[in-house]
């Protein structure tokens, strides 16, 4: 699992014009899944999402975590996360997973982020063209990916 977290002041996630989801302070996440992830790979990412101290303490110290200010998560699932660039100019996705394996483990990882933080968080949908706003703040922005844990 491939994830991009941007710390936000706020994001949203609009389909076909309805606001999906929205969220004020907290983190933006896009997630790409590959065929051989799994729900290890999303427990992993959970556990280090909610305690990455990327958010300012009282000296302006990044020492706080998602949990320590009570921060929101919006979820969105990106296949383009696994683009193969490397041949011509025309990005390949044959590592992105199809919907049969992506979809179950995308719904596992976002029960799991809601279950890791204490609180529902936000999504767009699976599949959907999605318009994606956020204001990052810092700019911080942090990938991981599971395949280089070690």
């Amino acid at each position: 699992m491939r994830i991009v977290i941007q710390r936000v002041s706020h994001a949203s996630v609009t389909i076909d014009g309805v606001c999906k989801s929205s969220i004020k302070e907290g983190f933006m996440i896009l997630v790409g899944i590959e065929n051989a992830d799994t729900q290890e790979d999303a427990d992993w990412l959970c556990k280090k999402i909610v305690n990455l101290r990327v958010f300012d303490d009282e000296n302006g110290v990044m020492n706080k975590s998602i949990l320590d200010i009570n921060g929101e998560i919006l979820l969105v699932s990106q296949f383009t996360l696994h683009a193969s660039y490397k041949k011509g100019n025309r990005p390949s996705y044959i590592y992105a997973a199809k919907p049969d394996i992506a979809i179950p483990l995308y719904e596992y990882f976002c029960q799991a982020l809601t279950t890791a933080l204490g609180k529902e968080i936000g999504t767009g949908e699976f599949g959907a063209d999605m318009k994606v706003e956020l204001l990052n703040n810092g700019p911080v922005t942090i990938c991981m990916d599971t395949k280089n844990k070690e």
